[in-house]
């Protein structure tokens, strides 16, 4: 338990050991922290719950500042189970609570849990008073479910945001001015990139609507990582730009190799860019982390994919990549496709086609080498990478 204002108090629980967040598979370096926050006014309020694996932990933080059985709602601002896993347990001990969903919402917790708990339903606009403060409810479907929605508390001007402005961190101290500012930044970048890239129209129209409510903020408390408490304001204005689609001018080689081939190509490619003075970095998809690929991939304008061909086809480490790129849509980005082969040579041509799959516009034809490249090859694969960094450079 924490207290994060008088009468405000965080209550989740923090995963040092999670590398790989549950079936989505996004890689969590740092851990991850599943936030619930429990308000005490003349009404006694939670805000989300926790995975269920760490509900023990999640009760006897509770606990410490409430009774279980006389908390008057619960609010779920989005049914996935690291956020209402705890929520049966909750209900157990108190089965007269209201529970608070979006309309999306109750029919989410509905087909989780099969309960007939005492639903209340809200939509953008809807207030609860719980006494001194109110509740203020704000939608927000797609960010990044259809049933995700805010919670504003007015008077201590808390915005629980859910998965909006959070990162997978886990960390000793709550707030972001207690820990690695650079850290954060980088992994609400890559929250960000991998998951609510699909939805930045949504993003850009959702805080634009927030705005419009002119409700003063002085704490963002998202479901994971810190709560935004030293310039609040900061996370939504990095969301904002985020949204908008804007790429450094910089390129990332992505690729694998059998037997070094398409790897030394990747290397002289990269050459290639530096001459031009590019910035690039070079990722081998199978020794790679799929999710910090994605993530330069999302801040940067050009992308480079490399294979060598095996079975008419690509090696097999570079396909989910290829199905975030095409899934995550990223926009204003360009690209190309180089390979080695040893009698076919289809996976520069099949490269191309999934970077037009994902909106990716294919600048150039790439290098191909038969075997291992030769000296004039790989001069052809320096001449690419500077040819490829010279229409980035007049497109700037």
């Amino acid at each position: 338990m924490k207290k994060i204002k008088e009468n405000v108090f965080w209550v989740g629980a923090a995963d040092w050991e999670v590398r790989y967040f549950h079936g989505y598979e996004l890689s969590t370096h740092r851990g991850t922290s599943y936030n619930s926050y429990l308000i005490r006014d003349e009404k006694t309020v939670l805000v989300d719950t926790v995975w269920k694996p760490l509900t023990e932990r999640f009760l006897e933080n509770l606990k410490e500042v409430t009774d279980i059985s006389k908390i008057d709602y619960v609010v779920i601002n989005h049914a996935e189970p690291d956020h209402s896993g705890a929520l049966p347990v909750i209900m157990e001990h108190n089965p007269n609570a209201i529970v608070v969903v979006s309309k999306k919402g109750e029919e989410s917790v509905r087909r989780h849990y099969y309960k007939d708990w005492n639903f209340k339903v809200v939509k953008t606009g809807d207030k609860i008073s719980i006494g001194k403060n109110e509740l203020v409810f704000v939608e927000a479907p797609m960010l990044h479910w259809p049933d995700s929605m805010f919670t504003y508390l007015t008077g201590e001007n808390i915005l629980f945001s859910n998965d909006a402005f959070g990162q997978h961190f886990a960390a000793p101290g709550l707030f972001n001015d207690e820990v690695d500012e650079c850290e954060v930044y980088q992994e609400a970048l890559k929250y960000y990139a991998n998951i609510l890239t699909p939805f930045s129209p949504l993003v850009t129209k959702k805080i634009k609507e927030v705005k419009s409510l002119q409700l003063p903020v002085e704490l963002i408390a998202p479901s994971h990582g810190v709560v935004w408490r030293q310039n609040p304001m900061q996370i939504i204005a990095y969301y904002e730009e985020w949204a908008k689609g804007e790429s450094e001018n910089s390129v990332v080689i992505i690729y694998n190799s059998m037997w070094g081939a398409t790897h030394q190509m990747a290397d002289f490619i990269a050459k290639g860019l530096e001459l031009m003075e590019v910035p690039y970095k070079l990722f081998n998809s199978a020794t790679a982390d799929r999710n910090d690929i994605l993530a330069e991939v999302f801040k940067a304008r050009g992308v480079i994919l490399g294979s060598s061909t095996v079975n008419n086809g690509i090696l097999p480490s570079l396909s989910p990549i290829i199905e975030d790129l095409i899934g995550l849509k990223f926009i204003n980005k360009v690209g190309a496709a180089f390979g080695s082969y040893g009698w076919s040579g289809e996976s520069p041509k099949l490269l191309e086609s999934y970077l037009e799959k994902a909106k990716i516009k294919v600048l150039l034809e790439g290098p191909k080498a038969k075997y291992m490249p030769d000296e004039t090859e790989l001069k052809v694969c320096i001449e690419f990478g500077k040819e490829f960094g010279r229409h980035l450079q007049t497109k700037a």
